[in-house]
């Protein structure tokens, strides 16, 4: 496994559609590996593959220790209720924004065996899921940012 450079907001690859991947190759899995390396290394909870310069629809989601999420593919099929929370991203670093998203969110995704799979998520894995199917649009939090975030 390898840590990937992080791409900061600067950029212009963050702002790219990527695309989706055609076939789950030992390629698609290297980069699932280094990214949950990349994203643990940076202490964060989610990584989408443009963020480190890859424009494929891929992310990787771990908002509990232990419990990664590998999404190739991934589409949110149905949301519902209200949360407004703060939010980070590891290609936007010390800036954080109060945003307004989806209290629960299911997701269809391929996992690294090519299987359909869907996943409901509340809370912050609701949060984050659209957080990184965001990245995949070429949208930052700061797009959908109510408000700067109050420091503690």
């Amino acid at each position: 496994m390898a840590l990937l450079n992080i791409r900061t907001d600067k950029d212009p690859i963050l702002r790219k559609t990527s695309r989706p991947v055609i076939e789950v190759t030992p390629r698609i899995l290297t980069l699932l590996d280094d990214m949950v390396e990349t994203m643990r290394r940076a202490n964060g909870c989610g990584l989408a593959a443009v963020q480190v310069g890859v424009l494929r629809r891929v992310v990787v989601i771990e908002v509990e220790e232990g419990t990664v999420y590998e999404m190739i593919n991934p589409e949110i099929i149905e949301s519902e209720g209200h949360q407004e929370e703060a939010e980070g991203c590891l290609s936007l670093p010390d800036r954080w924004g109060v945003t307004s998203r989806p209290m629960r969110v299911t997701v269809k995704y391929l996992d690294r065996k090519g299987k359909e799979r869907t996943l409901t998520g509340e809370g912050l894995l609701a949060r984050a899921i659209c957080h990184e199917t965001d990245h995949l649009d070429g949208k930052l939090f700061i797009d959908v940012m109510i408000r700067e975030a109050e420091e503690d």
